[in-house]
């Protein structure tokens, strides 16, 4: 795959530095099924250049990811049900395995078919984490549900001080496939996050533990160039040995069996009631009112009343 093939994501090598920048704007830099697999297609090609000592992952537009771009699927009904000669809305999903996420709720439910899908996605995902080199991402703006499964499995994050990064599926419709919050800030504040669906600004995502750095947006920019050189003097074999060292501690507390078992549960979680709830709401008024009226209850104060 090459930078002429790709259509989710840029791919550029600048010096020592391969640049992989989400580019998506308009939706977000909302993620469809082809991303994760030219994200792993571009991390494969820094891997082979020897040139490369470190990947920058960022994203185009007002923010990083806003998660799975859902608003097709999610909104998406059989043509059934709509009457004679009706079509599914522009851009509903065609795929047997997206339209899966939407089955009819009479109808038998194949949980292999889902994970197989979201597996998928997983390696995608977890090409920045097994990736020969280090890779460090830039969040502005947003980073949320399935966006943070692309931050967290690189190995630096450098955030903006006010952007919001979290996992607000955990509330209905979602759970975290990647299953590296324990891992990236321990189990009592990953459960505080993941009980509530609330999210971190990037202040917070520092001093969790969750983030390296936080700065403004005017100074961001500067800031991940500064670390990206700093790593990029480092000699690639040492930059190899040291992320394989370092990656070994999380493989042997068990991330690849959690990571199974979070995938099946995110399927899981799409057919309980409560989730044929939320898919039915999004389909009568579509997927962006059914996400405020979902988080309406909690009304989204984040994390920073919480000191315990």
């Amino acid at each position: 795959m090459d930078a002429t093939t790709l259509t989710t994501l840029t791919y550029e090598v600048t010096g020592r530095i391969a640049r992989i920048t989400l580019d998506r704007p308009e939706r977000g830099n909302g993620i469809t099924l082809a991303m994760p697999r030219e994200l792993a297609a571009c991390v494969e090609r820094a891997n082979l250049d020897p040139a490369v000592h470190v990947v920058a992952l960022a994203g185009r537009g007002k923010g990083f990811c806003g998660g799975y771009d859902l608003v097709a699927s999610a909104e998406w009904r059989d043509p059934d049900e709509l009457g004679d000669g009706a079509a599914a809305p522009a851009g509903a999903p065609t795929d047997p395995r997206t339209i899966q996420r939407n089955h009819d709720p009479a109808a038998t439910w194949d949980p292999v078919v889902d994970w197989q899908m979201m597996s998928r996605n997983v390696r995608g995902f977890m090409s920045l984490f097994h990736g020969d080199k280090p890779v460090v991402c830039k969040v502005h703006g947003f980073c949320v549900a399935g966006g943070t499964d692309m931050a967290l499995c690189s190995d630096l994050l450098v955030i903006e001080d006010v952007a919001k990064i979290g996992y607000p599926p955990a509330r209905v419709w979602g759970v975290p496939t990647t299953s590296v919050w324990v891992h990236r800030i321990g189990l009592e504040k990953a459960k505080r996050l993941l009980f509530t669906g609330d999210c971190l600004s990037g202040a917070e995502a520092v001093a969790w533990g969750l983030a390296t750095e936080a700065a403004p947006r005017a100074s961001l920019d500067d800031r991940f160039e500064a670390l990206l050189a700093r790593i990029a003097r480092v000699p690639v074999n040492q930059l190899v040995m040291m992320k394989q060292l370092l990656n070994q501690t999380v493989m042997a507390q068990g991330l690849h069996t959690t990571q199974l078992l979070g995938t099946y549960l995110d399927g899981i979680a799409r057919h309980t009631p409560e989730g044929y709830g939320f898919q039915q709401r999004a389909a009568a008024a579509g997927f962006k009112q059914a996400v405020r009226e979902r988080d309406e209850p909690f009304g989204d104060p984040g994390p920073s009343t919480f000191r315990g």
